[in-house]
């Protein structure tokens, strides 16, 4: 097969990773710089070219699009999408998850366990707002916020409510989440391919720190995952129609809670933790599930 990466930096570890295991499997795989790719959009053949040429005869497309770059990058895989090419994950379960608040509640109408979450607009809103999720001690978050930046925990309701009025006053957009107290600063990274979760493990926030992303110096280890969990983070990455996904997950007392689910989930911490070939798992999966034609969304909705 002929496989595009898109991809801002060739020497990342998950990109690197990627290209070895698709070459060491007999496939071409081309690293595409995604703001580089620009688009032709015309009705009778769609086209994507890049430094000059165009983009032909790719069967599958691997995005590893950035954060920064959600919106450029879903475009040109949405592009790739009419082409007929095989997207590993799909531009619209992509944007789905990018936006933290449309995913809690695509994943709260589907019934999967999630922490308490208010959002407002209004600063008259904020005491309610702050009972909503049983009061302090509580976790606020901004919605375009990642690898634990913009998340702040706050001991008492008074320090809740300057912060929510801070975030408010710079036109940031917010929600509200309980603290979940018993999980102890630790989280479960559950990583999906397909409909099974292939590798687990537990990320512990470092000493005096409530945020267990490893960018923020948590360390991560081995963990067994309950039949529960297992289902949750199938079922997570499932509602938000992702084929690959990190499912983050919390032990609470009333069972596990999801807190996010990434599309584009880092490949040193799992391989590394777990000693698993992730990335040899996920062009199998490709292999086995892609073709010309068969995005479910056809880049729709």
């Amino acid at each position: 097969m002929k496989i595009a990466i898109l991809s801002r930096n060739p020497r990342l570890y998950s990109t690197r990773r990627l290209v070895e295991a698709g070459t060491a499997r007999g496939h071409e795989v081309v690293v595409i710089d995604t703001l580089r790719a620009y688009m032709n959009i015309a009705s009778h053949k769609p086209q994507i070219h890049y430094r000059g040429r165009p983009l032909e005869n790719f069967d599958a497309v691997i995005p590893r699009i950035g954060a920064s770059v959600t919106f450029y990058g879903c475009a040109v895989l949405r592009q790739f999408e009419m082409m007929g090419v095989f997207p590993l994950n799909e531009s619209v379960a992509i944007s789905r998850s990018r936006d933290k608040l449309r995913s809690l509640q695509l994943l709260s109408r589907r019934g999967i366990g999630l922490p308490v979450t208010g959002f407002a607009h209004s600063p008259d809103d904020i005491p309610d707002l702050i009972q909503m999720v049983s009061g302090a001690p509580l976790v606020i978050k901004v919605l375009e916020g990642t690898q634990g930046i913009g998340v702040v925990l706050c001991e008492t309701e008074k320090a809740a409510e300057s912060v929510i009025e801070a975030f408010m006053g710079l036109k940031q957009n917010i929600m509200v989440q309980e603290y979940i107290k018993e999980a102890g600063g630790a989280d479960i990274r559950c990583f999906v391919v397909g409909d099974k979760v292939i590798a687990a493990m537990k990320r512990q926030a470092k000493p005096g720190e409530f945020r267990s992303n490893l960018h923020r110096g948590g360390s991560a280890s081995l963990i067994k995952i309950t039949p529960e969990e297992r289902m949750t983070a199938i079922r997570a990455a499932k509602v938000m129609g992702l084929s690959v996904a990190g499912v983050d997950i919390l032990r609470s007392n009333h069972g596990p809670l999801v807190m996010e689910v990434n599309s584009s989930p880092g490949l040193e911490g799992i391989e590394t933790t777990t000693g698993k070939d992730v990335a040899s798992m996920i062009i199998q999966y490709i292999e086995k599930n892609g073709g010309p034609h068969l995005t479910r969304t056809k880049g729709k909705g």
